[in-house]
């Protein structure tokens, strides 16, 4: 303590507890190309299925797809009216242009659980956003 009340820091001290960020291309962010983000929220999704966690799975697909749809309109030099997966799967289910085999799985994605926390029989969110991902973005 010094004299008048207040602490003496060392530079040592104030250096070694700086906070080391990692480059962006390591972060998961924006920043990360699409495919990275899309491929992580998919392994999230299975891990979690694995789990037993089947909610945290659903959740992990939907954010997939978000990211697949919000793709979709940069490619096409649009923007996505939302950073929401939900308000992107809408404005994309109005899509006129869209193949006719994408509405189904976009449905599947919006769609609510019943009072069990289940989908219908035979939806397979991680399944469908892999089909929604290879009809919209192929390649």
């Amino acid at each position: 303590m010094m004299a008048d009340g207040g602490y003496a820091i060392s530079i040592e001290h104030m250096f070694s507890t700086v906070k080391r960020v990692r480059p962006a291309s390591q972060r998961y962010n924006r920043r990360m190309d699409w495919r990275e983000r899309f491929d992580a929220e998919l392994e999230h999704a299975a891990k979690a299925r694995a789990r037993g966690n089947e909610g945290q799975a659903r959740v992990c697909a939907r954010r997939a797809a978000g990211i697949v749809a919000t793709e979709y309109y940069a490619r096409r030099n649009l923007v996505a009216m939302s950073a929401s997966a939900v308000d992107v799967l809408l404005q994309l289910k109005d899509e006129t242009s869209l193949p006719p085999d994408m509405l189904p799985l976009i449905e599947h994605l919006m769609q609510r659980v019943n009072t069990e926390f289940h989908l219908p029989s035979g939806v397979d969110l991680i399944e469908d956003v892999q089909r929604l991902r290879l009809g919209l973005l192929p390649g």
